[in-house]
């Protein structure tokens, strides 16, 4: 049996490849941004030779021009016969980092409500959807409580809809997202286990595999750096041992040295000034008072995060649409005195080295941090393919 599946608003391509992984034929895509489109195009169509009905670009690929009856007559389906539709509608307006009530008429909340529509039309077994964590504020319940009753007066059951962290699925950053799953009410059965089980574990549960750290994107330390981090960081802030520290170093996985063509934001010499003032592991409250953001002097927090070093033996934070730019979170090299390359953010989102992102720097920045990361796309579709081949 080829399950086969539809992913609207796909931007690089995270679903499509998470279904590449996990033996899905995707079978049609929908994205409206045409540098993202561009991306998708060149490695799944022209680098992987699949045959994608691919509607791209502001012209093509504005789902609200999509007639979905014309989609499904175009692909040949009849309702019922589609396996799975996959979608990840654009979240600015359910950002978490939106203040007050903003954000809450935002136009793109509709989309939600059109990623539907495909569903309503398609009918296909199962549907899952992605977003940021702030759907389930209360001042989005609107949206989230209509899509619901959508769903359940199209004879969808809502098995899961809840926050999932990538980090649990061996994914090396912390990265809580939205999944909404839907089946339909033909299929529907209490004992689907949906999301499945982790695969990653905290050091502190004391379960086998702990999560994977963010060194293992990056080349490996050298050794008058790991000395640096061992006593600047491990002995001197945390009191633990010089022997226990180079314990923990030693056993971290690295990964391969990026290409020297690799693109990362150049630094002015002010800010490169600022990271060297930055110590390992450390945010923008670790630089001397010399370098610290005026903004956040005299005693103003802020966002700690912003010009912070990635954290080498951790998970890394949520890469997101501004991983290119170490103003707009935890984004600095863990030891060099600029901010990590886009191939170390892909590698973050566990994407492969071969997936080659197009479009300026900005344009590639925004589909890495939009994307779902693969190795979890993967888990959770097999997981969605075992259910489907039962039935």
């Amino acid at each position: 049996m080829t399950v086969k599946a539809i992913d609207l608003f796909a931007g690089a391509g995270g679903f499509t490849l998470s279904a590449v992984d996990a033996a899905v034929e995707v079978i049609a895509a929908v994205e409206f941004d045409q540098s993202a489109a561009n991306t998708y195009r060149k490695n799944f169509i022209e680098g992987m030779g699949r045959e994608i009905e691919l509607r791209a670009g502001p012209k093509d690929g504005d789902i609200n021009l999509i007639d979905p009856l014309e989609f499904r007559e175009y692909l040949g389906l009849k309702r019922g016969e589609l396996d799975i539709i996959l979608g990840g509608p654009p979240c600015q307006g359910f950002s978490t980092h939106r203040l007050k009530d903003a954000g809450v008429n935002d136009p793109r909340n509709a989309l939600l409500f059109k990623y539907f529509e495909f569903v309503h039309e398609f009918e296909p077994k199962v549907f899952l959807v992605e977003n940021v964590t702030g759907l389930l504020w209360k001042r989005h319940e609107k949206y989230l409580n209509k899509f619901i009753e959508l769903a359940q007066k199209n004879n969808y059951t809502i098995k899961f809809c809840n926050v999932i962290n990538a980090v649990n699925y061996g994914v090396p950053q912390n990265r809580k997202r939205v999944f909404i799953f839907g089946v339909h009410n033909n299929l529907n059965d209490t004992a689907i286990a949906f999301p499945p089980e982790a695969t990653h574990f905290s050091s502190s549960s004391n379960k086998l595999p702990f999560w994977i750290p963010a060194s293992s994107v990056f080349e490996e330390i050298p050794i008058e750096i790991k000395k640096r981090f061992v006593e600047e960081y491990f002995i001197t802030k945390n009191g633990i041992s010089e022997q226990e520290a180079y314990n923990i170093l030693n056993a971290l996985p690295i990964g391969e040295p990026v290409s020297e063509k690799e693109i990362y934001m150049r630094p002015t010499q002010k800010l490169a000034e600022r990271f060297m003032d930055t110590p390992l592991n450390g945010s923008r409250v670790d630089a001397g008072e010399k370098h610290r953001l005026q903004c956040h002097s005299n005693g103003y927090e802020g966002h700690k995060d912003v010009y912070g070093r990635i954290i080498i033996h951790r998970p890394s934070n949520t890469i997101t649409t501004g991983c290119n730019n170490p103003s707009k979170g935890r984004f600095v090299h863990p030891w060099k005195n600029h901010g990590i390359t886009l191939r170390h953010a892909a590698r973050l989102q566990s994407f492969p080295d071969w997936f080659e992102f197009t479009g300026s720097s900005t344009h590639q920045a925004k589909q890495i941090g939009n994307a779902v990361p693969p190795l979890l796309g993967k888990i959770l579709l097999e997981s969605m393919c075992e259910f489907l081949k039962e039935k």
